[in-house]
């Protein structure tokens, strides 16, 4: 059973920058499609950036395409989500997630994701 922790979350004015770690345990990420997605309360959830396992391509919302990079760390079973440039409506809760295999867009079925950390960007 995958487990995966976010941090890295806060409070931050536009304009600037936050990077976001999710540490996992119970499986090795390198074979695992990891990925970023976030949520609004009464709003649909938003697939934000995922990375793929093998050559590692990455997939982008067009909202954060620019701004946010997804990275991994297969050694240390850790997935990282740099944030740039933040608009206020990129304020949400943001969490990390696995599926075995290749990534093929930013919106996957997710076998595995973690609670949460709260990202907050005011104007």
């Amino acid at each position: 059973q995958g487990h995966l922790v976010e941090s890295g979350g806060g409070s931050v004015q536009a304009g600037g920058s936050l990077r976001l770690t999710c540490e996992t345990s119970g499986f090795v990420i390198g074979t695992y499609c990891m990925g970023w997605y976030r949520q609004v309360p009464g709003k649909e959830r938003e697939g934000v950036a995922t990375i793929s396992t093998g050559d590692g391509s990455t997939y982008y919302a067009d909202s954060v395409k620019g701004r946010f990079t997804i990275s991994r760390d297969n050694a240390k079973n850790t997935l990282y989500l740099q944030m740039n440039s933040l608009k206020p409506e990129d304020t949400a809760m943001y969490h990390c997630a696995a599926v075995g295999g290749r990534c093929y867009t930013t919106r996957m079925g997710w076998a595995y994701w973690g609670q949460g950390t709260q990202v907050t960007v005011s104007s």
